[in-house]
């Protein structure tokens, strides 16, 4: 970790600040290449303001227009239901320890654990996330800590013992030395 820490001096990550728009746009984002994801977001800004509230009014056909699969404009619509709803509050997170963040996450259609824990690391600033089912973390792992043998999850959460609590830290750098480009979400 030393060596990769110092391979990349000026890693950082930064919050975009809107919770309801970062994982609006994760999910816009989902299974489809950068380049699609960054023209249906502009799309969907183009036709619409960016709040719950006005998703929320829109019918599945109207986002689905913009590019996005039925399933996708029907996670959109619940999604924004949850926040004009307050079935996602954003001003306790503060108060509320990783795990029931991501239950709350994860009650939204199209939000899964994988989503919930880049949100953590990547709106909200966590620490020590440790996203055991992300593949470039277990690459990351598998090339610096086990002589490119796969590494499995469970092994995986073994390892990241070794960061606690900074395991955010950790996977943020590990990502680093598979593509030195910062993704943001």
């Amino acid at each position: 970790m030393k060596r990769l820490i110092k391979r990349y001096p000026l890693a950082t990550l930064h919050s975009r600040g809107n919770a309801f728009e970062t994982l609006l746009r994760a999910i816009v984002g989902q299974q489809i290449s950068v380049k699609a994801a960054d023209a249906v977001w502009g799309r969907l800004c183009t036709f619409t303001s960016i709040k719950a509230e006005t998703v929320r009014n829109l019918s599945a056909d109207q986002i689905k227009s913009c590019g996005l699969s039925r399933m996708k404009a029907e996670y959109c619509l619940d999604l924004a239901g949850h926040f004009a709803e307050g079935r996602i509050r954003p001003r306790r997170w503060s108060h509320l320890a990783d795990e029931a963040i991501i239950d709350e996450l994860t009650d939204v259609r199209g939000i899964g654990r994988w989503t919930a824990e880049m949100f953590l690391i990547f709106h909200l600033l966590r620490p020590n996330v440790w996203p055991v089912d992300d593949l470039g973390l277990l690459k990351a792992l598998s090339l610096h800590y086990a002589n490119g043998e796969r590494i499995t999850p469970s092994r995986a959460w073994e390892m990241g013992e070794l960061w606690q609590p900074w395991r955010t830290v950790a996977t943020w750098y590990l990502w680093r030395s598979l593509d030195p480009v910062p993704v943001e979400y």
